[in-house]
């Protein structure tokens, strides 16, 4: 599991490993890690022309003793202070090494090979001062390191307000920030490389925010065991679809019928109805089920698709159409919004929710008392007890119709296979990403063709392939 804490968490892991270590020791091993992370990105270090943005505290200490490394492997390494004062022994050892220093961007060579972000750190308010503004935009073009966060992004609320640098690669200390997971601010880190400090687990507590990676997903997805039979492997039912929107229903029903529970059930329009037997011949009708899927493409029929569903006493995936009539409190529901439809379920402008989807995923789950799914390039997974996921699986290309009725479908099948609501909707999320990510082959993508990929990724999860 991939794990990110808030900046007060770092702040007591960190404090606590000081006090069991040299003094610098925490920073010199993330110098070390952030000067070989900056030599694989350049391919080495002799002859290359290194930039240092250095503010006043501990962040711009790690980029000069970092520096100090690089100069020492054969780099020209020149530090352009942004503040009265820069980290003293840092700075020292960087003018020991042969970099050199300066106030005045002027004198800096013009054509870096990269420039490391040290102007604020963990600690820093979002937003950047102009000096740091103008520095940067001097060396537009030039891959940007950033150190720890990119400087400027607000870590613990994922938000952006202000300037702030936009890095191709970020070297992080300890453990993940959740800046580095949760949109908009983690489209400003690029790839992110954790640095281990030694930081102790205890010490960090439980983070703030996770992400699945694939042993996790290997661990809790649902495989029939030797007695298994079909009513035992959960049924899985689907109440989606309209004569307007017929193609919903049958994108739901693909998800749900990707094999991880025993039996589907569907029921809707009667044409409808038909055109999923032809396509899914093994779904069958209404009757006992684990977990309804209902809303897409339900049109004017949503209502009582909720209703339905409702008086079964069952857990609930409601998607799409669904959404607006879901009021009060639903424990044991999966609700999946995009941007837009939670703003409307919330009160508030899609780009509230969209500036800041962390907080609003958070606020959602509290106010429906349910599992919130709230999509976007890290669709996040929040529960009313706090918990968050965000899924970091996925491609820009699976941002098409009808890509969100497969997800609601596959849900409600993970629901139905005994899954509970956050881990079901967090592995759906990580499943539909990943298969969107293998049928795309980095091109174009159809929402039919993430569900026809699905089997075969779940296949290769569980193989350990993934």
């Amino acid at each position: 599991m991939l794990r990110a804490h808030t900046v007060e968490d770092v702040r007591r892991a960190e404090a606590a490993a000081m006090a069991r270590l040299p003094e610098g020791a925490l920073m010199q091993r993330a110098a070390a890690g952030l000067a070989a992370a900056v030599l694989d990105l350049l391919g080495g270090g002799y002859g290359r022309r290194v930039l240092l943005l250095v503010g006043p505290g501990d962040n711009g200490g790690d980029a000069l003793w970092a520096g100090a490394r690089l100069a020492a492997r054969g780099a020209s390494v020149e530090g352009l202070l942004l503040a009265d004062h820069a980290h003293e022994a840092g700075h020292a050892a960087l003018l020991a090494a042969g970099g050199r220093t300066t106030r005045n961007a002027d004198d800096l060579d013009p054509h870096p090979d990269v420039v490391v972000d040290g102007i604020v750190g963990i600690g820093g308010r979002p937003g950047l001062r102009p000096d740091a503004v103008a520095a940067l935009e001097r060396f537009a073009g030039v891959p940007v390191v950033a150190v720890d966060v990119p400087s400027g992004v607000d870590v613990d609320g994922g938000t952006l307000d202000g300037a702030h640098v936009r890095a191709d690669l970020t070297v992080t200390f300890g453990t993940h920030k959740v800046a580095h997971l949760v949109d908009p601010a983690c489209l400003a880190s690029g790839a992110v490389h954790l640095v281990d400090l030694g930081l102790d687990d205890g010490d960090l507590g439980a983070p703030a925010v996770e992400a699945l990676q694939p042993a996790d997903v290997r661990r809790l997805l649902p495989r029939p065991g030797p007695t298994a039979h079909k009513y035992t492997r959960g049924v899985v039912g689907v109440r989606a679809g309209s004569s307007t929107y017929p193609g919903a229903a049958l994108l739901a029903v693909a998800g749900a019928a990707c094999g991880l529970t025993g039996m589907v059930r569907y029921v809707g329009p009667d044409e409808v109805a038909a055109a999923v037997r032809s396509a899914h011949p093994e779904v069958v009708g209404d009757g006992r089920v684990q977990a309804w899927v209902v809303g897409p493409g339900g049109g004017d029929d949503a209502e009582a698709m909720v209703a339905a569903a409702r008086s079964d006493d069952v857990p609930v995936v409601a998607d799409a159409d669904a959404l607006r009539h879901v009021d009060g409190r639903a424990p044991g529901w999966v609700l999946t919004p995009h941007a837009g439809e939670l703003a409307a379920m919330l009160g508030l402008e899609r780009a509230e929710v969209e500036a800041a989807p962390l907080e609003h995923a958070r606020r959602a789950a509290d106010r429906f008392d349910c599992v919130v799914l709230v999509k976007g390039h890290h669709t996040l997974v929040a529960d009313p007890g706090g918990r968050v996921r965000a899924t970091t699986t996925g491609v820009p290309w699976l941002a098409t119709a009808g890509a969100g009725d497969v997800l609601a479908g596959l849900i409600g099948a993970l629901l139905a296979a005994g899954l509970d609501p956050f881990d079901a909707a967090s592995v759906g999320s990580w499943l539909h990403g990943a298969a969107a990510t293998q049928a795309s082959g980095d091109g174009p993508l159809t929402a039919g063709r993430v569900a026809d990929q699905i089997p075969r990724l779940v296949r290769d999860t569980l193989a350990g392939l993934g």
